[in-house]
């Protein structure tokens, strides 16, 4: 094979991994996102809930669940990032 046929293969083949890793990162990414919101929602609901059933005396109690659930919100977040980066083949 000459120099310029090679490059078109391998430029194809890197182009057809890339779509490839690109759809599959995304997917993947856009699921954690969604479960990490679900996740995040949740917390927050039962931590309002919480202090809203026990007054002041749950606050606290609802308080660390409405921040749990919105710390895994926010990991879920940056994990479904990095996956969609991974699967774009973008360096951190």
């Amino acid at each position: 094979m000459d120099n310029n046929r090679d490059n078109n293969v391998t430029s194809g083949a890197t182009g057809a991994a890339q779509t490839a890793t690109g759809l599959v990162g995304n997917t993947v990414g856009g699921l954690t996102n969604t479960v990490g919101g679900v996740v995040g929602a949740l917390g927050r609901g039962l931590g309002e809930t919480t202090t809203g059933a026990t007054g002041g005396v749950g606050k606290p109690v609802g308080d660390g669940l409405s921040n749990i659930g919105s710390g895994v919100e926010s990991g879920a977040a940056d994990v479904s990032q990095g996956v969609k980066d991974a699967g774009n083949w973008k360096k951190a």
